[in-house]
């Protein structure tokens, strides 16, 4: 890619009146030069079983591609037509909660034979005619592709054979599983029973194991086909998302982002954040973090907003702010959902670029800087690449683990990682997202490993083996506690990482009323553990911190031992947000990656990488409302967006919500 891609998702389909030309006239003005068709329309496209009408795919390439502006075609499998339905009700999913109903998009079985009989021609149809035409850059398949919770005969028939082929054996499958309990225990094939009755979390987990392996199948399936008519340059990607608490958030569970990502060219998602007073940064570098570390590369964000629900309506500069934002992650186009505000049916209010009158206003005018100055600044910030010496283990075991086994207070796993990650994103500590599979954690100098609840005894093996040899791990209490089928280990915790840990436990509970005192605590700061505490009895290891409390004051909380050449941190609770910056600022200061960036703090973000012209690039974020300053302590540079020269040891002044961008 050579260019910096800006852009939206565009529907004539959903516009009240003829006005291609006119949308064209406005992107042009705003610099949008990309947009994202089709994925949404497949009703459109296929009115009726067989009968296909492009004629709208059709003049939007072509007017596109008159304009200069370059077209994503998406595979419009994620929304089934009502015909469909009609004549086979058997493509919907039946999940947990019953028989599906027509009516919202992401209902279908990805699994049942007739919805993808019909996904694939429609897939080959289209993009059989749109293939060779010179708009087209890459396809998308599907959008925010999921499992959908599907569970109904033919998929649990599909996990029994998936047992069979993984563990062979009923017996072995009662033992692993624990099964005996409450007379679960399974005594033949025919009678493995569904599994959206059981309350057995180690065989709940694995069927969401083997739910996830059904979108990898099902997303390599749609690349195969795409791939026979792609043309040389063009790439495919998918528009993967996260966990939703109103807004992007966490790891999906319901997707390996890692597995699911291997067959596409590269990697696409899409981010929504807080935004106005609550805009921190934080869940578009998160994002972007997990995005750039699927393929260890640049990536697209193929949906953010640009106004949406009335608190995502942006203040002046925020925009801005955020487009930046998302290239200083290593993203190569920023896209915005959609286009314009339609104006009836369930995302009436999640505003576009453009009001509900189509006519300019102050986001999409905010949109025209920014366009400008990635049309502008396009060779100096495309394909911006990142060197981390720090990464977090993510696991979505061990996320579905804790769905079955929450916290006393119903945190999940998502709470933990978030609660690592926000302290390290405000430390301005950047940081890749790697897999409990990784073996090649000799990469990073400090890995984050937060609440690895279920994880095989190999993968902890290579965290012992990385640190003693020199690498430097923090875990989180529930690390170690379970193997992979979600089977507690049965020796003291943390089970095998006690090695590397020099510390263990046999007893936790849950916290009320409980303080942390030591020498890692400073003096004055709110101490409070929530959530979880395990009783920690330290072998070898240094205590950063004790328990402050009247009857588990002799038990450690947060340790710290030299295990080889390297150290592991063990925090045994949830501490507040400011004793976990200090554990992280230890940890980051021992591994010997604190830096000049570390001088500075949350609202001020810095976010850096190497251009292709080999040379530092870094982003300088304000997320505040006030104007700010900071000493510039690096090689003399220049700073991009006004074109000024700055010098070492110079004042640098950002706006309220603002950027600056220096080139050394």
């Amino acid at each position: 890619m050579k260019q910096i891609l800006y852009g939206v998702a565009y529907y004539d389909e959903y516009m009240p009146y003829e006005r291609l030309a006119e949308d064209i006239r406005m992107m042009k003005e705003a610099g949008i030069n990309v947009v994202r068709i089709a994925e949404s329309t497949w009703s459109t496209h296929e009115p009726q079983n067989g009968v296909f009408d492009f004629r709208s795919v059709d003049r939007v390439l072509d007017a596109m591609h008159e304009a200069g502006i370059h077209v994503i075609v998406g595979t419009p499998t994620y929304a089934v037509p009502t015909w469909m339905v009609k004549e086979h009700p058997e493509v919907l999913a039946e999940t947990p909660r019953g028989p599906g109903k027509y009516g919202a998009r992401q209902i279908m079985d990805i699994t049942n034979p007739t919805y993808l009989f019909f996904a694939e021609r429609i897939i080959r149809k289209l993009i059989s005619r749109v293939a060779a035409h010179p708009a087209v850059i890459g396809y998308q398949t599907d959008n925010e592709t999921k499992h959908y919770d599907t569970a109904g005969p033919n998929v649990q028939l599909r996990f029994v054979k998936y047992m069979r082929d993984t563990y062979g054996d009923l017996d072995v499958i009662n033992k692993r599983f624990g099964l005996d309990y409450w007379s679960n225990r399974i005594n033949s094939w025919e009678d493995f029973p569904s599994m959206v009755g059981t309350i057995n979390g180690s065989l709940g987990a694995e069927f969401a194991k083997f739910q996830r392996l059904l979108v990898n199948e099902f997303l390599a399936w749609q690349v195969s086909i795409v791939n026979e008519y792609k043309q040389p340059l063009q790439f495919v990607t998918q528009n993967f998302d996260f966990e939703w608490r109103g807004h992007s958030y966490g790891i999906q569970p319901s997707v390996d982002h890692f597995a699911a990502a291997a067959p596409f060219d590269i990697a696409g998602v899409d981010i929504y954040h807080p935004s106005q007073d609550e805009l921190t940064g934080i869940e578009i570098a998160f994002g972007g973090d997990m995005a750039r570390s699927l393929k260890r590369d640049n990536y697209l964000v193929l949906e953010t907003q640009a106004q949406a629900f009335p608190n995502w309506t942006p203040y002046p500069g925020q925009l801005r702010q955020l487009a930046f934002s998302h290239l200083a992650s290593g993203a190569n186009m920023v896209a915005y959902w959609h286009w314009h505000s339609i104006h009836n049916s369930i995302e009436t209010y999640w505003k576009g670029l453009l009001s509900h009158d189509l006519g300019p206003n102050p986001v999409y005018n905010e949109a025209k800087s920014v366009g400008a100055d990635f049309q502008r600044l396009s060779a100096e910030l495309v394909n911006l690449r990142k060197m981390n010496k720090v990464a977090i283990l993510v696991s979505n075991e061990a996320l579905t683990a804790m769905e079955w086994f929450k916290l006393p207070d119903g945190k999940l796993y998502n709470d933990v990682v978030r609660a690592l990650y926000d302290e390290l994103y405000k430390l301005n500590v950047e940081c890749d997202f790697i897999s409990p599979s990784s073996v090649e954690l000799d990469r990073y100098k400090l890995i984050i490993v937060p609440a690895l609840y279920a994880a095989p005894d190999d993968c902890l093996r290579r965290l012992n083996d990385y640190v003693q040899g020199g690498g430097h791990v923090v875990f989180t209490f529930k690390s170690g506690f379970a193997d992979e089928t979600v089977k507690v280990r049965q020796t003291q915790q943390p089970g095998i990482i006690q090695e590397a840990c020099g510390v263990t436990y046999n007893m936790f509970i849950a916290p009320v009323q409980v303080g942390l005192r030591g020498p890692m605590v400073p003096e004055g700061e709110s101490t409070s553990v929530e959530s979880w505490m395990e009783l920690l009895t330290p072998g070898s290891a240094e205590v950063l911190a004790w328990y402050d409390h009247k009857q588990w004051g002799e038990y450690a909380a947060i340790t710290r031992n030299r295990y080889g050449s390297g150290t592991a941190t063990y925090i045994g609770c949830l501490p507040s947000a400011a004793i976990i910056r200090e554990v992280l600022s230890g940890a980051v200061k021992e591994a010997g990656v604190w830096e000049a960036a570390q001088e500075l703090s949350f609202p001020v973000i810095i976010r850096s990488g190497i251009n292709e012209a080999e040379k530092q690039i870094r982003y300088y974020f304000n997320y505040s409302g006030d104007e700010t300053s900071i000493r510039y302590s690096y090689a003399d540079g220049v700073e991009l967006l006004s074109g000024n020269v700055v010098i070492a040891g110079d004042t640098v002044r950002i706006s309220a919500w603002g950027v600056a961008i220096i080139k050394a």
